[in-house]
């Protein structure tokens, strides 16, 4: 009993020390321009909103959450999102693979007049980390995730780390 004590201890503080970890990450590169979202809260069934992905199109293919459309990061056009939502009260969701890339993308939708703009916090990477399925080009649940870069990486505890798309197959 002790034992699973100690360790049920221990992997609470585990937990803790990796959200503190991630708390701090995003504080270094994020300037909370756009409010997160957590990865509970946008897999609740009531959370009814436009999902984007802000990463590169190779990232993208590889995997990415259910119903998220591309609009990626170094190609964003703020006319996409013009034209896909017409609404500017409508929920949106954007997510990158820690969601820093994401907090400038939505900084530029909060820009074009878009009030109910959300980050998800820790992007897909998190959403991996908590079990929450993610799907292939296919349609497909996969374990497979675009890892970014192997510094990046270490940030992404769940599924298959994937560099390329050589490493997708």
């Amino acid at each position: 009993m002790k034992h699973l004590l100690i360790l049920l201890s221990f992997l609470f503080c585990a937990n803790v020390w990796a959200q503190k970890d991630l708390d701090q990450l995003l504080k270094k590169y994020n300037n909370n321009g756009v409010p997160y979202i957590s990865v509970e809260e946008l897999a609740m069934p009531k959370t009814n909103a436009i999902i984007l992905d802000s990463r590169e199109f190779e990232e993208y293919e590889i995997s990415h959450l259910e119903n998220a459309i591309y609009v990626g990061y170094s190609d964003f056009d703020i006319k996409k999102i013009d034209e896909l939502i017409s609404d500017k009260n409508t929920p949106i969701v954007v997510y990158c693979s820690l969601g820093i890339r994401s907090e400038t993308i939505g900084e530029k939708i909060k820009d074009a007049g878009y009030t109910n703009v959300r980050n998800l916090y820790g992007g897909i990477f998190e959403w991996k980390n908590k079990e929450f399925i993610i799907i292939d080009s296919n349609n497909k649940a996969t374990e497979k995730v675009h890892a970014f870069s192997k510094s990046w990486s270490k940030w992404l505890k769940n599924g298959e780390k994937i560099y390329s798309t050589k490493d997708k197959k």
